[in-house]
């Protein structure tokens, strides 16, 4: 087995993404009705069809005028709403009455808000200081005709497939989704519709492996646990193998029976780490084998959430053909003192508030507490170099 390092948490992160990176094949094409293509990687540009806007508008109701005509007294001469286009033309001394979104009158060339004039009959005055142009998004601003709106690589939300629908798609091009071979280890793992003796779990970490898969946009298939021995894990590890990553789960401590890393060793794996200073997940392996990329999780739940959100989650969403893919980490104040071991970036649970802003450690017994991981809504983050917080302080705050 090569020489493998024990990284920092950055360390280790910019390991996955910077490797993935540079040794991934883009993924197959596929074409994908509009809605179906949400939570997917575009895989095509998308291209204006025409300017945006095509024509000059208003963005306010109030009145389109001549600014060299302001301030003044200004005849009503018609109105303008969105969906209409107006005839004539704004002369001097005309104002057109204009509804927000509709064109802008040949002739004027601003809009002042209905709420800072005076009607007076058939006529609008106009008091004050305006500037010219204001409250009119001008033909192109947005953009124009032929450019690139957006490239290859981006993961579609609500606000990318508004843009496809703005420029006339009813279907776009993607990419394959990432498959992903998920195998939990250890021979006290149980499948979860079975009775579970005290020295046995069941195998809750399948699961949640799948559905933070799912998340980060790829495709999983959950294979037999496989038990401490030799031989079954290799052909279970082989298995996972055919797949674009393969996530295994416990077999990745220094125990007797933690056998994971020597089978991986024996199908010629290439380690890229096996241990990152971040609690809970110390025991973490990254590497390549027969051209997959594979992580050995650490079994205890916790651990297992933990470190897929971390750092498999990066390697789904590139596998799957993101440009790039970020951790947001933000800042909300402590409701009560906080303190740690330093040498170690932690991630424990914690619950935020409705507003963001402020961040309650939640109490629980260590990476087997399922149930404070489920009643968590964030992973508090404490930085390796600092001990302690007071109530109030800011303090790192990652999303689930």
């Amino acid at each position: 087995m090569n020489f493998v390092p024990t990284l920092s948490f950055r360390e280790a992160r910019e390991c996955v993404c910077s490797t993935i990176t540079a040794a991934r094949p883009l993924p197959p094409v596929e074409e994908a009705r509009l809605l179906d293509a949400a939570g997917r990687v575009l895989a095509e540009d998308l291209v204006a069809d025409r300017d945006y806007p095509p024509l000059a508008r208003s963005i306010r109701d109030g009145f389109a005028v001549w600014h060299a005509d302001l301030p003044g007294r200004l005849r009503i001469v018609g109105e303008v709403r969105a969906g209409e286009v107006y005839k004539g033309v704004v002369g001097p001394g005309e104002a057109v009455e204009i509804m927000t979104g509709a064109p802008l009158p040949e002739g004027a060339d601003t809009v002042v808000m209905v709420e800072h004039v005076r009607r007076d009959g058939g006529f609008v005055v106009v008091e004050g200081d305006t500037k010219p142009g204001q409250f009119v998004n001008p033909r192109a601003s947005e953009a124009r005709r032929g450019a690139r709106l957006l490239e290859p690589g981006r993961r579609l939300d609500f606000s990318t497939i508004a843009l496809a629908a703005t420029i006339g798609n009813t279907a776009i091009k993607v990419y394959a989704k990432p498959r992903v071979a998920i195998v939990a280890t250890g021979d006290e793992v149980v499948p979860v519709g079975e009775e579970a003796l005290d020295h046995q779990v069941r195998n809750s970490n399948a699961f949640s492996l799948a559905v933070q898969v799912s998340a980060a946009g790829g495709v999983s298939e959950i294979l037999p646990v496989a038990r401490d021995e030799h031989e079954a894990t290799r052909k279970l590890v082989e298995r996972g193998l055919r797949a674009d990553l393969l996530l295994l789960s416990g077999g990745v401590s220094a125990g007797k029976y933690d056998i994971v890393e020597r089978v991986l060793a024996g199908l010629g794996a290439e380690f890229h780490f096996d241990r990152v200073l971040i609690q809970p997940g110390q025991p973490l392996v990254f590497g390549r084998a027969r051209g997959t990329f594979f992580f050995g999780l650490p079994g205890n739940p916790a651990s297992t959430m933990v470190t897929f959100r971390l750092f498999a989650s990066a390697a789904v969403e590139l596998l799957g053909g993101q440009s790039g893919v970020a951790l947001p980490i933000f800042q909300a104040r402590l409701t009560k003192d906080f303190r740690h071991k330093t040498g170690l970036t932690r991630f424990l649970p914690a619950l935020l508030s409705p507003d963001g802003a402020e961040v309650t450690p939640l109490p629980w017994q260590g990476s087997s507490d399922v149930p404070a991981l489920a009643r968590a809504n964030v992973f508090l983050v404490a930085e390796p170099e600092r001990e302690r917080w007071a109530t109030g302080e800011l303090i790192g705050v990652l999303l689930k």
